[in-house]
């Protein structure tokens, strides 16, 4: 299972009661094209793309470049994706429950024809769900997050996306053969 009925609703409440909530991918658009052009990617998967900024600003650098999207919290979005070039998890994998993160990062890697691109937050959210919770339900450092990602792809980066910022992490990686 990659996400509960139950924590469906509750990122579905957060989107529609927090305008913000799930739209700031749009600032990494650079950082999407350029990997996608260093590695001949001719299809994205914004996976759990949440209101949908990346696409836009992906294709308004790179117009040429087929940007597919995923969230399963999204109404319409929610559709199972097809493998892709290159799929980018921007701050998606810290929300991830912790029972379904297997699910989801082999779900990931089947859809992965030639890379992963992973921005993830290490630190508690400013955000909180309905239920009380705290938005980050997987709160791990680099190390952690480095391994978990690892059992499934064959990591090339691991490092802070800025240095005066440690706790929001890039991994980027090839998929490893599922098993």
């Amino acid at each position: 299972m990659r996400i509960s009925p139950e924590y469906r609703e509750l990122n579905l409440q957060l989107h529609r009661s927090n305008p913000d909530y799930g739209k700031a991918a749009h600032a990494i658009a650079p950082m999407v094209v350029e990997l996608a052009q260093q590695t001949e990617a001719q299809s994205v998967l914004d996976y759990g793309c949440g209101k949908g900024t990346l696409r836009p600003a992906v294709l308004a650098l790179a117009p040429d470049l087929e940007v597919f999207e995923y969230d399963p919290a999204m109404p319409g979005k929610d559709g199972d994706p097809s493998p892709v070039h290159l799929v980018v998890c921007i701050d998606v994998m810290e929300h991830i429950e912790p029972d379904c993160l297997h699910d989801v990062l082999t779900h990931i890697q089947t859809l992965c024809l030639g890379g992963a691109f992973f921005i993830v937050d290490t630190v508690l959210a400013q955000k909180t769900l309905a239920d009380g919770r705290n938005a980050h339900l997987i709160v791990e450092d680099l190390p952690w997050w480095h391994e978990k990602i690892g059992g499934y792809f064959n990591v090339v980066v691991a490092q802070p996306i800025i240095p005066e910022q440690p706790e929001r992490v890039l991994i980027v990686g090839a998929p490893l053969p599922v098993a």
